[in-house]
């Protein structure tokens, strides 16, 4: 009974310890949620707007280049941008993310290329064998616009080479602070969207100093926009997520707790209550 007891005690320590960490750590995310929610909400109406007036160019351009267009070519090899984090505790987060991504390799035709952004997406992938064009794994809220371009920029210049046919991007989309969805976007070739409902006026547009310069120097800023605001994005679904499962890692230690101190209780009353029995029985012994 007495190293039940101790066994118990024990198990109460180190439960403690962990309670102790996960609240720090539930604690630390929330502060980092509230930066980093605080930087996509400054971001995210202006990156909607670029992105929304680039669509807006391509959707109603009728000389948009061929190359860049759905349909130009036949997909042989298609680049998955996967951004994940470099840290892990942070519930499905990354899990969900590597998922989609290995479901679109699996189920697509031809070859796959990973660009990762972050280390768990890219560990997954290298230890199958799949091919890293290059990675990012610095913490995603500490990327820069310029870091941003040195990542997309060997896209484009693949793409434009004919080495790649498709590029997806493979993120997650911040809902609220308790609901994170996984997102699939297809960035290369661009689809354009023409929709019946909407009545166009035609008006000649006229590009300077041509056509393909102009659409050569949009495509790469759009990729790049598109990339960034998701890296954004994406580091605001990280804490949101770590902050949910350091909550209910809290909330399970400490209902562990609960049933331990119960249990503890219970057996120091029976070793109690063995003692009275065992005193009462030599004091009746002696009569």
């Amino acid at each position: 009974m007495a190293q039940n007891m101790r066994d118990i005690k024990r198990r109460i320590k180190s439960v403690s310890s962990v309670e102790l960490i996960t609240s720090a750590m539930k604690l630390v995310s929330a502060a980092k949620l509230r930066r980093a929610k605080a930087t996509f909400e400054k971001t995210t109406e202006y990156f909607h707007f670029i992105t929304d007036s680039i669509n807006e160019i391509f959707n109603n351009a009728s000389e948009v280049p061929h190359k860049y267009l759905q349909g130009s070519r036949e997909i042989e090899k298609t680049c998955y941008i996967v951004i994940t984090s470099s840290k892990g505790l942070c519930g499905s987060f990354n899990s969900n993310v590597i998922k989609e991504a290995a479901h679109n390799i699996q189920t697509e035709t031809g070859e796959a290329a990973i660009v990762a952004v972050g280390t768990k997406g890219r560990d997954y992938f290298k230890k199958r064998d799949v091919e890293i064009i290059s990675e990012y794994i610095e913490p995603p809220e500490n990327i820069s616009f310029i870091a941003t371009r040195e990542i997309s920029r060997p896209i484009i210049e693949l793409y434009d080479k004919g080495e790649i046919d498709k590029v997806v991007l493979v993120s997650t989309m911040f809902i609220n602070n308790l609901e994170q969805r996984v997102r699939t976007q297809q960035l290369l070739p661009f689809i354009i969207e023409k929709d019946p409902d909407v009545i166009r006026v035609e008006r000649e547009i006229e590009y300077e100093p041509s056509v393909d310069e102009v659409f050569n120097y949009l495509v790469p800023k759009y990729v790049e926009i598109v990339v960034f605001g998701a890296i954004i994005e994406s580091a605001t679904c990280e804490h949101a997520a770590r902050r949910m499962a350091m909550e209910s890692a809290t909330d399970n230690a400490r209902e562990m707790l609960s049933d331990l101190s119960l249990f503890y209780n219970r057996a120091r009353q029976a070793a109690i209550t063995s003692e009275i029995i065992e005193v009462i029985s030599g004091s009746e012994a002696q009569k």
